[in-house]
């Protein structure tokens, strides 16, 4: 009679046993047991259903168990771009561009944390376009951006702060973006191992509507020889390069920088929204962090370099005192501030970003147009911090909507929180 039981389907015995292990190890308390399992049960089919039920609310369990844990799973940066690439907001070809970028901060990031050992402190004994003395790993790390974003052979035009005039990439020029970059911002942090950055924005090169028109252009003299007609095509070619670099803030694709300091930090937008990326040295990737950073509206820090106080403005000094006013000796609602100053931009925005306030270096009466450069640092970064919510201004005029004249301008800023941006401009209007 028993043995009769037993004659079920052998797919079913095969399915009997296998739910049998699975509960046994899975759920000890539904494993079975020789003086309990049986009890009410009448027929081995029996028991397989109720062991198959008993998997099923095992599986379920795990199933619940496995979303739990990828609620802790990790985004990559590359993998980020490919969802951003995937819903449509950005193409292939800049997401490779991107990448370089990402590349070239890694290879820095390793150059700073060995510097000392390597003995790439001290200054490179040569100096910029700008008339600064130039540290060895600005010459470095210029060398590793462009060499990042040449390699893509997307790049058509490169510009940077350490390069007298734009490059055009002879082998790509053909390439749709020009990329402009500061390659290590903070460079007299370097040697006290202090918070360095790079900082970076990306235009389409064909956006500007700035150049001359062909049928402008002087035509060629028929006496001109080879020599000259080559000059002036050299001429030409040079300043197609530079009118197609000189593009206001406003028509970005993208921006962002990479903080060097107790982390290594990505900050990037593509115009929706800033997101943060902390690389990880166990895996050497960029991961995620923060998304959508919101700038607080007001905040109660301020960074000013005042050593240059008695250079300013009369107007920029009240705004300055009024910060310095004891909260006791002001109408009820006044916030005491705070005076930050960290001396690299890429370290002072990303504090701004995350806590709010003000960060401002401004004209005075030694460098009447200001000290940092439009399309290198400027407008890359008034970008990101209009996409966080904030407001970057030169005191006057939204810094976004400011037309390069030439590649190293240089403009007066005052960038964070719109209410603390605000606030200023009617002391300087």
């Amino acid at each position: 009679m028993f043995g009769a039981e037993l004659a079920i389907p052998s797919r079913q015995l095969l399915y009997y046993s296998t739910t049998t292990i699975t509960t046994r190890w899975s759920n000890p308390i539904l494993s079975p047991h020789p003086s309990s399992v049986f009890t009410g049960i009448s027929s081995p089919l029996q028991i397989g259903l109720c062991r198959a039920a008993a998997a099923g609310k095992v599986i379920e369990e795990d199933v619940s168990k496995q979303k739990k844990t990828n609620a802790f799973e990790i985004e990559s940066l590359t993998s980020w771009l490919l969802e951003q690439q995937r819903v449509g907001n950005l193409d292939a070809e800049l997401t490779i561009v991107i990448n370089s970028i990402s590349l070239a901060c890694k290879q820095i990031a390793s150059l700073l944390q060995t510097a000392n050992i390597s003995k790439l402190t001290g200054s490179q004994g040569t100096i910029n376009i700008q008339g600064e003395n130039q540290a060895k790993l600005d010459v470095i790390a210029n060398e590793v951006f462009c060499n990042c974003l040449r390699s893509t052979g997307l790049t058509g035009i490169i510009a940077s702060e350490e390069e007298e005039a734009p490059i055009a990439v002879e082998e790509t020029y053909s390439g749709n973006y020009t990329v402009v970059f500061d390659p290590i911002d903070g460079s007299s942090n370097i040697d006290t191992s202090l918070t360095t950055g790079s900082i970076f924005g990306i235009y389409d090169s064909s956006n500007n509507k700035l150049g001359v028109a062909e049928s402008e252009q002087e035509p060629e003299e028929s006496n001109s020889t080879p020599a000259t007609l080559q000059q002036r095509k050299l001429d030409e070619k040079k300043q197609k390069t530079i009118v197609s670099v000189c593009q206001p803030g406003r028509n970005l694709l993208a921006a962002g920088y990479c903080m060097y300091s107790s982390s290594v930090v990505f900050v990037l937008s593509l115009g929706k929204g800033v997101f943060s990326f902390t690389l990880d040295p166990m895996y050497g990737e960029f991961i995620l962090t923060q998304k959508n950073i919101q700038i607080p509206k007001s905040g109660n820090i301020y960074s000013f370099n005042e050593s240059n106080y008695e250079l300013w403005d009369d107007k920029l000094k009240k705004y300055i005192d009024d910060l310095k006013v004891s909260p006791a000796a002001t109408p009820s609602g006044a916030k005491r501030y705070s005076a930050r100053y960290i001396g690299c931009l890429v370290g002072e925005i990303h504090r701004t970003l995350l806590y709010g306030g003000i960060y401002g270096n401004p004209s005075n009466i030694k460098s009447k147009k200001g000290n940092l450069r439009l399309l290198y640092e400027c407008a890359p970064m008034s970008y990101l911090v209009e996409q966080a919510g904030g407001k970057g201004s030169n005191g006057y005029q939204r810094i976004l909507d400011i037309v390069p004249e030439e590649v190293h301008q240089r403009v007066p800023i005052f960038i964070g929180s719109p209410e603390e941006v605000a606030k200023l401009e009617k002391y300087l209007a």
